[in-house]
């Protein structure tokens, strides 16, 4: 739709399976849908809304896993060296491409993803599942 249309907006959710409907979470169909935004240079074309609801998790852990995905899912798209793969398709070098794209599935991907994590001061790792249990213990179960 991008070359027809001057912005898009989507809502990105996973089906419902019997476990944690809805929830985003950074599987392969999520990573393309990124690639595609990145490759196209659309990211200030495409708006994004998520789905956070699931009934049978936390809600506020259900976004944190939802953002954070989709966050991963960007910057994984945005790693790629999207000018290289491009000049090697257009040089007809398609080996070349191919190789590259699978090279960087090997890249230090968790390293920068820290970096990016302690760059905009929130928690590293699994320390977020600690905070966002701490916040179920004193907030939410005095509801």
């Amino acid at each position: 739709l991008l070359p027809f249309v001057k912005e898009l907006v989507l809502h990105l959710s996973r089906g419902v399976r019997w476990d944690s409907d809805h929830v985003v979470l950074k599987d392969d169909d999520l990573v393309s849908l990124a690639q595609e935004i990145v490759r196209a240079n659309a990211l200030t074309r495409v708006h994004i809304g998520l789905d956070f609801f699931d009934a049978s998790i936390n809600r506020i852990g259900a976004w944190v896993i939802g953002a954070r995905a989709a966050l991963k899912a960007f910057l994984y798209a945005v790693l790629e060296p999207v000018d290289l793969l491009r000049e090697m398709e257009l040089a007809g070098d398609f080996f070349g491409r191919l190789a590259l794209l699978e090279e960087l599935k090997g890249l230090p991907f968790g390293v920068v993803w820290d970096w990016y994590c302690a760059k905009m001061d929130v928690p590293i790792g699994r320390e977020w599942i600690l905070e966002i249990r701490d916040h179920e213990n004193r907030v939410l179960s005095n509801r």
